[in-house]
């Protein structure tokens, strides 16, 4: 039997924090083990009930919702970081990018979407609102036309890898699958990442899709 989904709930209002807590109670294949009402508190139930996903709120008091990301993400790499917030402004997209969360979706999310957000972060396969994405295609273009230069193409192998990443396998999965070593793969995505001025895996997914470098 497949085990469910450990979801943590991170935001600072009890109203959403039981919202959620009360949606996830509608699919069998998740299950709250948490909820904390900042990032650090956040960052000490990670420790304690190890979450496969965690709804990370943005806009918090204290440690934040980036803040947090990047913390949770450092410790613990095998947790998945979904942003959900109010908000979708240019500097919260991009730090919460920046920061490792593997998505980024609006509390206005029907029930449906953010069930298979948390299932797609799982499997490690990024969900974007479309507001989100505009916003990372919008600053990732802001240069100056008449003098901003043309992206690096990108080499048979880095699109090989960037196709692996858009369905959601890491690096050791990558690896594997085309026979190459962790370091190599690594070394690759950082390249991919700064061809593409990417700031994240998620964010290069992101723009490849939009670009229609994978499929």
């Amino acid at each position: 039997m497949t085990h469910p989904i450990r979801v943590l709930v991170v935001d600072d209002h009890l109203v959403v924090r039981r919202g959620l807590a009360t949606l996830l109670l509608a699919f069998d294949d998740l299950e709250l083990v948490g909820e904390a009402k900042n990032g650090a508190e956040a960052l000490d139930l990670c420790a304690a009930v190890r979450p496969d996903v965690v709804l990370m709120d943005m806009v918090m008091p204290g440690m934040d919702g980036a803040e947090a990301t990047a913390a949770i993400r450092r410790r613990y790499p095998e947790v998945h970081v979904l942003a959900l917030t109010s908000f979708v402004e240019d500097d919260l997209v991009q730090r919460a990018m920046s920061a490792g969360a593997i998505g980024y979706l609006l509390k206005d999310a029907s029930a449906h979407e953010l069930a298979e957000a948390i299932r797609a972060a799982h499997a490690g396969r990024p969900t974007l609102t479309a507001k989100a994405l505009d916003t990372i295609m919008r600053t990732t273009r802001h240069t100056d036309p008449e003098t901003e230069q043309q992206p690096e193409e990108l080499t048979a192998r880095e699109r090989e890898i960037l196709t692996l990443m858009a369905r959601g396998q890491t690096n050791a999965q990558i690896g594997a699958q085309l026979g190459i070593s962790q370091a190599t793969v690594k070394f690759h995505v950082s390249s991919i990442l700064g061809k593409l001025s990417a700031a994240s895996r998620t964010e290069a997914v992101a723009l490849a899709l939009q670009r229609g470098l994978v499929g």
